[in-house]
């Protein structure tokens, strides 16, 4: 297309996409594409929607070696009549259009989670067969689907007794839309028994053909019982966790809580919109957080038993808090299609307030159970301010200088702080403009660094370059104290090419033998960017090595974009990403890549002697040995 094609901006520019096509075209905006549960989750939730409204007690979920996926529920079963304006069955609009469903008013469920209405319509779109068929009115009726396109027209395939209802859907996902095309089967069962425990009366079957392996779940007890079971033997108080629950006509609010005495680790954070999983929170989760803040302050309050000048802030609330939450609404408004956050405003406050009241009733009446919880929330306040405290960046009164081309964050707070190790001065310019300087920093390196593998401490600080590391990370080589650590995350940011793999090996040398603290305490990682850069029209993507891009170039043209139409971009350094691709690729933690530096056999162990192999100067002959004999393995680029 030449410029004065692209320029030309008319009428006939404008496209309208029909049907299913913006699934297709845009699949990342209706579904998670790393692998097809979310597909699986909005054929569920459908039936669950069933159980909620009181017409269904039993679904079952198949997973079939074929990779295909099958829900059955003895609801009402999909409508098949003709609908009054559109003249086509029901069911065939609900599985062909977007934004056709039942749940806008609130006429035929009183809760549901499926306000958009594009459930099941993205999971045909998405799919490369889809089989429905509807018990209902004493027939059984079929429909059948290829890549959202109708197959088989609606028709009755058999009968049955008139008492016998509900719906069997069962779908194919198409490999050409997923990262991976496997279903995480931990993540679903874990949804399913979720499901179960909140519908009570609910029966959640599950069956995989691969395994073998089939569950059931039927729960009849409170979110306080299911709380308990995932906290396994944890030492928790109150125990057994306080719960409580609200229900009016156009809502309902139901929870459990308690805090882990000894650990803020494995801590569990689980809440529910209309039985729809929100792992990013959301208003409802502020508001319960909001709630419990308030109640617990004015505790504090009452029983004088904040120390002076101390005051307690939400974090302080949650370091230790484990929970469950489950909210039902009416028209829920979610942040996305996936709906993995809640953003209806007016939910903050009604939990908020239903939450505040109940724990200042709950906490005033157990006195001792309310001092024991203030008792850990105060530890962690002291906490916080201790450590706002150990580190004040930039003006510390002790110790070396900060090195002057460290580009700090804002925050005061180590547990948020990201130092990024950067290679050459002009990726540290990118990487300068594209982090987020209230929490990560830029500290820029000048070439290879020296091999430490053999070196002493001292002689490894006489280098300016690692002095740099050690004076900015806070920490003295060779050390097991980690007190003074300014950063959460030191992270390795090089090319992606061969000389930047050299330098992230050299760096790995030096943290795995001047800082194994720092290793063994899980705070180094590396970060991955990408070689390569695909764009096709307003599609890009990226691909960390050939393999991905083999991988992600098979995709485009099972799109049906043309090989030709592709256009690949190869990263000769990080000098050579903009700002914003850097951000995306590299910095963003929504879409960025770091792999974590873990050694579990530091000083001996087949790691360590590779890498002493691979870095000592006095095995020369070992090295020469090892590529004699792998060195058949290497692809020569040119």
């Amino acid at each position: 297309m030449t410029k004065e094609q692209i320029n030309e901006y008319t009428g006939a520019s404008i496209e309208v996409l029909e049907g299913l096509e913006p699934v297709r075209r845009r699949p990342g905006m209706y579904t998670d594409t790393q692998n097809p549960n979310h597909l699986g989750m909005e054929v569920i939730d459908n039936s669950v929607d069933e159980a909620l409204a009181g017409f269904a007690t039993k679904i079952e979920v198949n997973l079939y070696k074929d990779g295909s996926l099958e829900v059955i529920d003895n609801g009402r079963g999909m409508p098949v009549d003709m609908h009054p304006t559109e003249k086509i069955p029901a069911i065939e609009l609900i599985f062909s259009r977007l934004h056709a469903g039942g749940k806008f008013s609130n006429d035929n469920y009183a809760f549901s989670g499926g306000l958009h209405g594009v459930g099941v319509s993205v999971v045909n779109a998405l799919s490369k067969r889809l089989e429905a068929k509807v018990s209902r009115d004493g027939q059984v009726y079929s429909i059948v689907y290829s890549g959202g396109e109708k197959i088989e027209d609606l028709k009755v395939i058999g009968t049955c007794p008139k008492s016998r209802t509900g719906t069997a859907i069962r779908f194919w996902p198409d490999e050409k839309y997923f990262d991976g095309i496997a279903f995480n089967v931990k993540a679903l069962t874990h949804l399913l028994r979720a499901k179960a425990v909140l519908c009570k009366g609910l029966s959640v079957v599950f069956k995989d053909e691969n395994s073998g392996k089939e569950e059931e779940w039927h729960h009849e007890g409170s979110l306080s019982s299911y709380l308990l079971t995932q906290m396994q033997d944890a030492e928790i108080v109150p125990d057994p966790p306080f719960d409580g629950s609200f229900s009016q006509p156009e809502s309902e609010v139901e929870w459990a809580v308690t805090w882990n005495v000894d650990s803020a680790d494995k801590l569990l954070h689980e809440s529910f919109v209309n039985l729809i999983p929100t792992p990013e929170g959301g208003t409802h989760v502020n508001g319960f957080r909001s709630g419990l803040l308030i109640a617990l302050r004015e505790f504090c309050d009452l029983h004088a038993l904040l120390p002076r000048n101390l005051k307690l802030v939400a974090d302080d609330v949650w370091a230790h808090c484990s929970f469950v939450l489950a909210v039902k609404i009416q028209d829920p408004q979610f942040a996305g299609q996936t709906k993995e956050k809640l953003s209806s405003r007016q939910c903050a406050s009604l939990v908020e307030g239903i939450v505040k009241d109940a724990a200042a009733l709950y906490f005033n009446s157990h006195t001792e159970i309310g001092k024991a919880v203030a008792k850990l929330i105060i530890e962690s306040a002291k906490r916080r301010e201790s450590a706002a405290k150990v580190v004040e960046r930039k003006k510390s009164v002790r110790g070396p200088q900060l090195p002057g081309k460290l580009v700090d964050c804002t925050s005061t707070d180590p547990s948020r702080g990201e130092l990024f190790i950067v290679e050459g001065d002009s990726a540290g310019g990118s990487a300068r403009q594209a982090r987020d300087s209230s929490y990560q920093a830029i500290l820029p390196l000048r070439g290879k660094i020296l091999n430490t593998w053999e070196v002493s401490a001292n002689t490894a600080l006489a280098s300016e370059e690692i002095r740099a590391i050690s004076v900015a990370m806070g920490l003295d080589p060779d050390s097991d104290d980690l007190t003074n650590l300014r950063y959460d995350k030191i992270c390795i940011l090089a090319d992606a090419d061969s000389d930047g793999l050299h330098i992230g090996t050299l760096l790995c040398a030096l943290f795995v033998k001047h800082f194994p603290a720092l290793v063994r305490a899980g705070h180094v990682y590396v970060a991955c960017p990408p070689l390569y850069r695909l764009d096709c029209g307003k599609i890009k993507e990226y691909a960390l090595d050939d393999e991905e891009l083999a991988l992600k170039q098979k995709q485009f043209l099972k799109r049906g974009i043309k090989a030709e139409n592709i256009k690949i971009q190869r990263f000769k350094g990080l000098g050579e990403m903009n700002p914003e691709q850097l951000r995306e690729t590299t910095l963003s933690p929504d879409s960025r890549r770091l792999m974590q530096l873990t050694l579990e056999d530091l000083g001996d162990g087949p790691v360590y002697a590779l890498m002493d192999m691979l870095l000592s100067k006095k095995r020369a002959a070992d090295r020469r040995q090892w590529l004699e004999k792998n060195g058949d393995k290497a692809e020569l680029i040119d």
